[in-house]
């Protein structure tokens, strides 16, 4: 499995992704949806990268693709959190897998290759964010290194984690 750039090649891919998500998340489907075309989409993720768009910092967009290009999972890298609501809400990087590639250890996968995606980005150490109630992500996020992290301001909801991308290694 491997991380892409969004492409219109995937059209198809994501288009499954989109109605396993609205079949089996429909919460989390909204994410995905978007009322422009296919080809514009592509474009917009792409234009996040170099510029703010709206409160967000710059943001690299990457699909998760199988060995048959099915997009199995969705993971963004915001450049940094240099605001407390980044801080305290969304992290560096934030990730969803495919309802029907859930519990088959997709999202530890992305999330290392994200990790050195990261790094090559320039960021030292990114900050992943769990909700507390979400224990597997938060295996996800321990299983690549991830350090709890508390600070005073935190949203209880939620677990911090750091992870350092200098002690990821392109090694499956």
């Amino acid at each position: 499995m491997r991380l892409v750039s969004p492409c219109e090649e995937l059209e198809f891919a994501f288009h499954a992704f989109l109605a396993d998500f609205k079949a089996r998340d429909p919460d989390n489907a909204t994410y995905y949806q978007s009322k422009l075309s296919f080809s514009e989409y592509v474009e917009w993720l792409h234009a996040q990268q170099y510029k703010n768009h709206g409160d967000m910092p710059p943001c690299h967009h990457f699909w998760f693709c199988d060995e048959i290009n099915q997009i199995v999972g969705a993971i963004r890298i915001r450049h940094h959190i240099d605001s407390p609501f980044l801080k305290r809400e969304v992290g560096h990087i934030g990730y969803d897998v495919a309802p029907s590639f859930r519990g088959r250890g997709v999202a530890t996968k992305m999330l290392k290759q994200a990790l050195i995606a990261a790094k090559n980005l320039g960021l030292d150490k990114v900050l992943v964010i769990a909700d507390k109630s979400n224990r597997a992500s938060q295996q996800v996020i321990e299983h690549n290194g991830g350090e709890k992290w508390v600070a005073a301001d935190q949203n209880p909801e939620l677990i911090y984690y750091w992870c350092h991308t200098h002690s990821v290694s392109n090694s499956r």
